[in-house]
């Protein structure tokens, strides 16, 4: 399992888990994320923070801290991407 945080532009997670404690995460499943769902990173702001997070036909941005507490599976069942690499 790898942080949210940690993944690639271009590159896909499966999620692990939320915590319903914490309001980020109910604000999440309110737009619809639910472990087992398939993240893409799509990309990172200039300075890294934010990032902005693909699933369910929708993108929203999360700040690196709440990134970090979300665990992803890279699995072989996730869509393969290259990710797209950085200049």
């Amino acid at each position: 399992m790898t942080p949210l945080s940690q993944l690639l532009p271009g590159q896909y997670g499966k999620l692990v888990s939320l915590s319903p404690e914490r309001a980020v995460d109910q604000r999440l499943m309110a737009l619809g994320l639910l472990p087992g769902m398939v993240l893409k990173l799509v990309r990172r702001a200039p300075l890294g923070d934010p990032i902005a997070v693909e699933f369910g036909g929708q993108v929203v941005s999360l700040r690196m801290a709440e990134a970090e507490s979300l665990w992803v599976d890279v699995a072989a069942d996730c869509p393969i991407q290259k990710p797209k690499a950085t200049p």
